[in-house]
């Protein structure tokens, strides 16, 4: 019976807790940082009427809410910490359910809703658990802001982060014809960018391009998919297997074929025909004629008419594109026949192998007219020389920020921008080995802009420099950088900074490193020789035969040869 009676007691006053703290419920909900977190609290209005109602952030205590958030008189909400805490269900059917708007990681925790219904005890108590979980960032939306024979600058606009910092971004590039799996993908540690600028493409080729988001959590969805193609450049190699052949004393035919594909830069438009005469008494050349043709077929064919007999010609050939006119391709002098001879002589001109000079016209069968001469193929490009009377800015001061693997980042600043404001800058960039010529390599840059995310797309040793601009004039060349990306390692020479010498220490210096090698490989001879000395004299003793050789670091011998042959 008393063992009854405890039980009875316990149930009793575990009844009279729950009647005197009030019905206490709870419940989890779970979301994702930057939306709508709801957390449901309701009471039977039609029976009690419109009642007030609070929430606060932790267990409800004895009395009201804890650090409140929310309060409501039945009617309307009559307090609220923040405009992000709402009421949106129906206060006249007693929904007082919380929203919080665009939740972050902050607001995660416990929340307790109380509603206050007349009578001692009665309150209405309800407990909410909420966890806002951080995730990957927003997918980007990228756009192509400008194309250029072997450049692309893309940029978008800043996204959500997912509750959790953007800390880089990466870059994928592909040939449009190749699956993604043969992309080049560059991440950029910069969570501050909007735009970045690739290099190095290939002129006339169509790339597909996205980007990704990172943070903490994850990546990103991808962005959209960009395809661009770039512009058309002049083509990079001569006109192939140039060949000149003498028909009459008054015409030559020339035959030659394209460039080679990845040389051409476009679409080939057409061909540039220079030609003129050889005086070799004199030993020089008299005037270019000139002469356009379209480009047709694989092996083009032209015939130049009303030329002189019994004389040299000289003959060069361009390819073009719409963006300009490639190097010229050139064949040894080719005679025209004598007015008196049979033109089944014809003696056919080979064009040389090299962009730059010919190798002299040869034949089974020499002729008089045939005059052996290294015949030398030039390119002579316009610039303008115009003057300009306004003052030039500054040249800009260029300075590295960070090179990460096939990527660098530079900013810049100028001390004076001339007769009138800044219009914008260019960077111009060359391989190591190159010139500056005329083959303009360039990134143009806003007025306002003052960094830049460059992408290489063959990582190697560059130089970069950079020219700012106003209504009047372009200033002179900046300093020039000497950055090597890619496998290189991720060194910069900034070649207007002086860099401080490196001095090593004397525990590592290399001269102690090589003493140490010396006094080992010294050890190891003397050892060697003694060992030698000694089985040499032995076996002298016995009158033996010896074959000496060294394998694995050791002397070793065999009974195969005479002493003395040795």
């Amino acid at each position: 019976m008393i063992i009854l009676a405890s039980k009875h007691l316990a149930v009793y006053c575990n009844l009279l807790f729950c009647f005197l703290a009030g019905f206490v419920s709870a419940e989890t909900v779970t979301v994702t940082v930057g939306t709508d977190a709801i957390l449901k609290c309701s009471y039977d209005a039609k029976y009690y009427g419109r009642l007030s109602a609070c929430w606060g952030k932790g267990t409800i205590p004895n009395s009201g809410c804890a650090n409140e958030v929310l309060k409501t008189d039945g009617t309307s909400v009559i307090s609220r910490l923040s405009e992000r805490y709402l009421l949106m269900g129906n206060l006249g059917q007693g929904d007082v359910s919380l929203t919080i708007r665009h939740a972050e990681e902050q607001d995660s925790g416990v929340y307790g809703c109380r509603v206050e219904i007349p009578g001692w005890f009665n309150d209405q108590k309800h407990h909410v658990t909420l966890k806002v979980n951080a995730v990957p960032p927003n997918p980007l939306r990228i756009e192509a802001r400008e194309v250029k024979e072997r450049t692309v600058t893309i940029r978008w606009s800043p996204v959500f982060d997912g509750g959790r910092p953007i800390t880089a971004y990466r870059v994928d590039i592909k040939n449009k014809q190749t699956p993604w799996e043969t992309k080049k993908t560059t991440e950029l540690h910069d969570p501050s960018l909007t735009h970045v600028t690739l290099v190095d493409l290939s002129p006339s080729k169509t790339y597909n391009l996205r980007v990704f988001a990172i943070n903490s959590v994850g990546m990103s969805e991808t962005s959209n998919v960009l395809t661009i193609t770039a512009k058309e450049a002049a083509p990079e190699g001569p006109p192939l297997d140039m060949q000149l052949v003498a028909l009459s004393s008054s015409s030559i035919k020339v035959t030659w074929k394209p460039p080679r594909t990845e040389l051409r830069n476009g679409v080939l438009r057409g061909y540039n025909i220079n030609y003129r005469e050889y005086d070799p008494v004199a030993k020089q050349f008299k005037r270019w004629q000139y002469l356009t043709v379209a480009a047709t077929r694989e092996q083009e064919t032209v015939t130049l008419v009303n030329l002189k007999p019994s004389t040299m010609y000289g003959v060069l050939i361009q390819a073009k594109t719409i963006a300009g006119v490639g190097p010229a391709s050139n064949a040894p002098l080719c005679s025209t026949l004598d007015e008196t001879t049979s033109t089944t002589s014809a003696t056919p001109s080979t064009s040389a192998t090299s962009t730059t000079s010919a190798t002299p016209s040869t034949s089974a069968t020499p002729s008089p007219s045939t005059i052996s001469i290294t015949f030398y193929a030039a390119t002579v490009w316009e610039q303008s020389t115009a003057s300009i009377s306004g003052v030039p800015p500054d040249p800009p001061v260029i300075e590295l920020k960070k090179v990460d693997s096939n990527s660098f980042s530079l900013f810049w600043n100028i001390s004076s921008e001339g007769d009138s404001p800044i219009t914008g800058y260019f960077l111009e960039y060359k391989a190591v080995n190159a010139s500056w010529d005329y083959t303009k390599n360039a990134v143009d840059f806003g007025a306002h802009e003052t960094e830049a995310t460059i992408i290489e797309m063959n990582p190697s040793t560059y130089n970069v420099r950079m020219f700012a601009k106003n209504s009047q004039a372009t200033s002179a060349a900046s300093n020039v950088l000497t950055i090597t990306t890619g496998e290189a390692g991720h060194q910069k020479d900034i070649l207007i900074t002086s860099m401080m010498p490196y001095t090593a220490s004397p525990l590592n210096s290399p001269s102690h490193h090589l003493i140490g090698i010396f006094v080992a490989v010294g050890l190891l001879v003397v050892t060697g020789a003694i060992l030698t000395t000694w089985q040499l004299r032995r076996l002298k003793q016995k009158k033996g035969t010896l074959s000496i050789w060294l394998g694995n670091g050791e002397v070793r011998y065999t009974d195969c040869e005479s002493l003395h042959e040795l």
